[in-house]
């Protein structure tokens, strides 16, 4: 078995049994470790030294606006030339006061957190701003989490009384959803390198964390009194080896799913693969403005989103916060000025509501009544119940018995009260105090100990693409080729499953796979790796059979021809899709990051 020339394909031998390997302590060699919540609809971050977590230090937001959350809008302002200006509540307010003749020449971006998921991501691809005008992802990423780092090395500045004077003296953590791709997990690396939070694409000063493991970390050494819900006693899942349950992360972009067991030694262990999907707290904001649409017809509404942006902004902003809200009331939502003038061109602005169900107009304000609030909701919590449902019918589900509840959109009441009316006759449903702020600190407790996740459910059947001696009794003619060195004859494009679905992957143990060149006189390697949510696969060009990266390896020396040797090294179980190869002619090796933005 053989591994082709560069530009084609590897192919292993049957690899060794998977061996222990330790886990570098990355956050060993700091001082502070530094969790950045970056978040669809809001972002903040927490902090701690690295020798006690037990005392994370929390930040809050909008204070000099009159205002004091533990995050601030995930929005970024860009000037005419393209130049960063300001980020969060500052960007917010700072587009509002601009003149109606400069908005469309300034770049206004929210939201765009959602752009990564369920899409082709690359390096080069652009974004597009509240007025159609674009810039590059990288760059609007890239700036915000330049922002958040230079606030956050001033924070720990002013809490130690010290400047932070060497890079490798911070342990950063980015969170992620669970059920983002590979490419853009890397993506927000990448982001980070070109903010400067790291020097370099390997640096282990950057970990990405999955939201709700790192939000699993938080909940788990809570005393249950930390939940607002079934506060019964002050044990901690943690001091409770073999119990089971299924993180909900709700996020504003997705509501992002994971289930765990805890371990002896306060170990987590991964039991279903990530589910979820774009059902988060957003799809709540749509649901209104489609519904103000309807209200606002004859063409009044599409003048209002198009004349005057950020007074809509202002509104929506207003309503995000109302959805919220912990208590089962109606709403009422300022009209702006805006609006009830273009409105009233058409008619009597209460017309409007004549014949509307759920909301009527009272002075200057719209009430929605309790009933209509629900409904916006209805998206959201169908999918999150219905993903739910077929997680826990799941035979190896039956030990799970509670569902932690975490996230900006897990306050609402009405989502809450929907997962309880669902679920509560069998499981406990427990929700943080501080929800919007668990993964932000559970994201701070993996920046200290990463090892602490013990295994993962892979979520999909990965591959790597290989060559074969061929054999007409199983393989495909089309796929023979003959070396033009001696007349080997071989099989190309061969699926050579490493990992497979639903499988079960120890974390800190490394898979061990032997190569050895096609032609006697290659001087490098193509390593292609795919993935598919199959089984198996027979080839890589079936249908389903995704392209992940590639890298090359150089063999330099060819004076063994075919008896030259490749070992490749893989951690399957972390977040970020790394391996090692070596050259054992020239016992070279080279750390490999796959690169899944140019595929």
């Amino acid at each position: 078995m053989t591994v082709l020339p560069a530009a084609e394909e590897a192919t292993a031998r049957l690899p060794e049994l998977p061996v222990s390997a330790l886990l570098s302590a990355v956050a060993s060699m700091s001082v502070f470790v530094v969790a950045i919540d970056f978040g669809t609809s809001y972002s903040g971050y927490c902090f701690s030294l690295a020798s006690a977590t037990n005392q994370i230090r929390q930040v809050y937001w909008g204070m000099e606006h009159g205002l004091k959350t533990p995050k601030t809008p995930t929005c970024i302002l860009f000037n005419q030339k393209k130049e960063f200006k300001k980020f969060g509540y500052d960007a917010v307010m700072k587009y509002k006061s601009l003149p109606s003749s400069e908005v469309n020449n300034w770049y206004f971006f929210h939201n765009f957190k959602m752009k990564l998921y369920n899409t082709k991501v690359t390096s080069s691809m652009e974004l597009e701003a509240s007025n159609g005008k674009t810039l590059p992802a990288l760059t609007v990423f890239s700036e915000s989490l330049r922002y958040m780092k230079e606030h956050a090395l001033n924070t720990i500045q002013e809490a130690s009384f010290q400047t932070v004077y060497n890079q490798e003296e911070i342990t950063w953590v980015i969170t992620v959803p669970a059920i983002w791709n590979a490419a853009a997990r890397q993506f927000m690396r990448l982001a980070a390198k070109e903010a400067g939070l790291i020097s370099d694409m390997f640096s282990e000063k950057l970990i990405i964390a999955l939201e709700p493991e790192a939000a699993s970390l938080w909940c788990k050494q809570l005393p249950k009194e930390g939940f607002m819900a079934d506060s019964s006693d002050k044990k901690k899942f943690e001091d409770s080896p073999g119990i089971q349950y299924i993180v909900v992360d709700c996020g504003g972009g997705t509501i992002d799913i994971t289930v765990h067991e805890i371990q002896e030694k306060r170990y987590l262990k991964e039991l279903h693969k990530a589910a979820g999907g774009g059902w988060g707290g957003n799809r709540v904001d749509e649901n209104f403005a489609d519904f103000l649409k309807e209200v606002f017809n004859d063409g009044v509404w599409d003048e209002y989103v198009k004349c005057y942006p950020t007074e809509l902004q202002h509104m929506m902003y207003n309503f995000s916060l109302q959805k919220c809200s912990s208590t089962r009331e109606e709403v009422y939502i300022h009209c702006y000025y805006n609006l009830t003038r273009v409105a009233e061109r058409k008619k009597n602005i209460s017309h409007f509501f004549k014949k509307v169900e759920g909301a009527v107009w009272r002075d200057g304000m719209i009430m929605i009544t309790y009933e209509k609030l629900k409904s916006f909701f209805d998206y959201s919590i169908e999918n999150t119940v219905q993903t739910l449902r077929e997680i826990l019918k799941k035979p190896n589900m039956s030990k799970v018995q509670y569902i932690l509840l975490v996230g900006g959109f897990a306050s609402s009441i009405i989502l809450r009260d929907a997962i309880s009316q669902a679920f509560s006759k069998k499981y406990h449903i427990l929700c943080p105090v501080d929800a919007q702020v668990a993964i932000a600190k559970g994201a701070v407790l993996f920046g200290v100990s990463p090892h602490i996740v013990a295994s993962r459910v892979s979520a999909r059947t990965y591959g790597l693409k290989i060559s074969q001696k061929f054999d007409p009794a199983v393989h495909d003619l089309k796929k023979l080729k003959v070396s033009k060195a001696d007349n080997y004859v071989y099989c190309t494009g061969v699926f050579n499953k490493l990992v497979g679905i639903d499988q079960s992957v120890t974390i800190n143990e490394v898979a061990h796979y032997d190569f050895s060149p096609t032609e006697p006189d290659q001087t490098a390697a193509t390593f292609s790796f795919y993935c598919t949510e199959k089984k198996d696969a027979k080839y890589v060009d079936e249908e389903g059979v995704e392209l992940l990266g590639s890298c090359t390896v150089p063999m330099p020396d060819t004076t063994r021809g075919r008896e030259r040797q490749l070992k490749l090294d893989i951690k399957f179980g972390l977040i970020e899709f790394k391996a090692t190869c070596t050259d054992v002619t020239s016992n070279q090796s080279r750390t490999i990051m796959i690169d899944f933005l140019t595929v």
